[in-house]
């Protein structure tokens, strides 16, 4: 867990893309909410290794997420139900229904349809949140913490250590 807090840190810390690390985070959400094997998460993780997103936090994300759909269990099951109860899509629930795939993806159970809806939604604003949080600690946090004894500290004790093996950096600064 440290070496994998150790990477986020590093690509945090790094020259890399905002938005590969904002849409690793986002993707992380979708895949954290629902249920891990579905067809969707699978089609995410082939999109994960295609794009050049930070895995590190890509995992970390899908760890964090997959704590908080617990806790938002009760709503992603009301999302799904009212849409699969919904009388006005019926029709094209009974139509999906039929269809191989639509059974393959388990889009007919209520969980993983809320959380695949819920989480396509709210992935959109997190991924600009995330990209407007990076830039803001890239520019002023990253800063104002390096002024800390406490942070002085830090960077003498083994986490640091491993953060410095991660990055490559290798002597201590």
């Amino acid at each position: 867990m440290l070496t994998l807090l150790a990477k986020l840190l590093s690509a945090l810390n790094s020259e890399s893309s905002t938005r590969q690390i904002s849409l690793a985070i986002a993707l992380g959400f979708i895949v954290g909410l629902s249920p891990l094997l579905t067809l969707h998460n699978i089609a995410i993780l082939f999109l994960v290794l295609f794009l050049r997103v930070n895995i590190g936090a890509f995992i970390l994300s899908l760890g964090v997420f997959k704590g908080l759909s617990y806790l938002l269990s009760s709503l992603i099951i009301s999302i799904g139900e009212s849409l699969l109860t919904s009388e006005s899509l019926q029709l094209m629930f009974d139509a999906l229904y039929q269809l191989s795939i639509f059974k393959l993806a388990h889009l007919h159970h209520t969980y993983t349809l809320g959380a695949l809806v819920l989480g396509c939604v709210l992935a959109i604003p997190l991924y600009f949140i995330c990209n407007f949080l990076i830039e803001k600690y890239r520019l002023h946090i990253k800063a104002f913490f390096e002024k800390f004894r406490i942070v002085k500290a830090l960077k003498s004790s083994n986490f640091y250590r491993i953060y410095c093996q991660v990055t490559g950096q290798g002597a201590l600064s």
